[in-house]
């Protein structure tokens, strides 16, 4: 009985061994598993850092070259701009005729021709006598003259206007006086054809000044408004328009 009893003491601390061994041993499988997951995951970790580094420095990077090729476009940009104002604000100039070589009774002249017909009408060669009879020299006032910017049919239309602002003309008989005044054929016609003259009551103030001063007949002062170079209907016209 007690050898028995013996038997199954040991038998019992076997089993207990046994099973005290076999936890140990789970127990460490474990705790091996679980520091080697926890060493996956942390290897898992710093992987995925290195990547995101790596991503990080690309994109960095992609940023950086964007930038610097943004830049360099605005740069670009600007300095075409920059030429393109530059261009614009200083567009060609006209070229001027330079005077520099002028004697100092040239440029005299010159000014005394601007300066005359700042209030009054020309012709050139009436400009000229003009700056002559002033003392210049005669190559001084053609100078003066030709340099004067003046436009000379303007100056025949200016003058026929002046004319007609006194007295009374016919069409022939204003051309006569601006060619006396110097004017050439062309020139004077261009005056008379713009002056902005009625004929007919040309003709009529003309008559009214004759009777002012004289005593005509009807007849009589037909033919004395066409010697003055009005047609015959003009002068028929200005007798009417007196009271014959």
């Amino acid at each position: 009985m007690k050898k028995t009893l013996i038997a199954l003491f040991t038998i019992t601390c076997v089993l207990i061994s046994g099973c005290t061994a076999k936890n140990s041993t789970s127990t460490e499988t474990s705790t091996t598993a679980g520091t080697s997951a926890a060493a996956g995951e942390t290897q898992l970790a710093e992987t995925s850092s290195a990547e995101t580094g790596t991503s990080v420095e690309t994109s960095e990077l992609t940023t950086t070259a964007d930038t610097t090729a943004s830049t360099t476009a605005e740069q670009t940009t600007a300095a075409v701009t920059v030429n393109t104002t530059t261009t614009t604000a200083n567009p060609q100039q006209e070229p001027q005729e330079d005077n520099s070589s002028a004697t100092m009774g040239e440029k005299n002249a010159l000014k005394k021709a601007q300066s005359y017909l700042d209030f009054s009408a020309f012709s050139y060669s009436g400009l000229v006598e003009q700056l002559e009879f002033e003392g210049f020299s005669a190559a001084e006032a053609a100078y003066g003259a030709d340099n004067c910017g003046a436009d000379w049919n303007e100056q025949a239309l200016r003058k026929a206007q002046s004319y007609l602002d006194f007295s009374a003309f016919s069409y022939s008989g204003l051309v006569d006086q601006l060619e006396y005044e110097g004017f050439t054929s062309s020139q004077a016609e261009y005056g008379a054809d713009n002056c902005g003259a009625d004929w007919n009551e040309q003709a009529a103030l003309k008559a009214k000044s004759y009777l002012e001063f004289s005593s005509f007949s009807r007849s009589g002062l037909i033919e004395q408004l066409k010697y003055e170079g009005f047609t015959t209907s003009q002068a028929e016209y200005g007798v009417a328009a007196v009271g014959y």
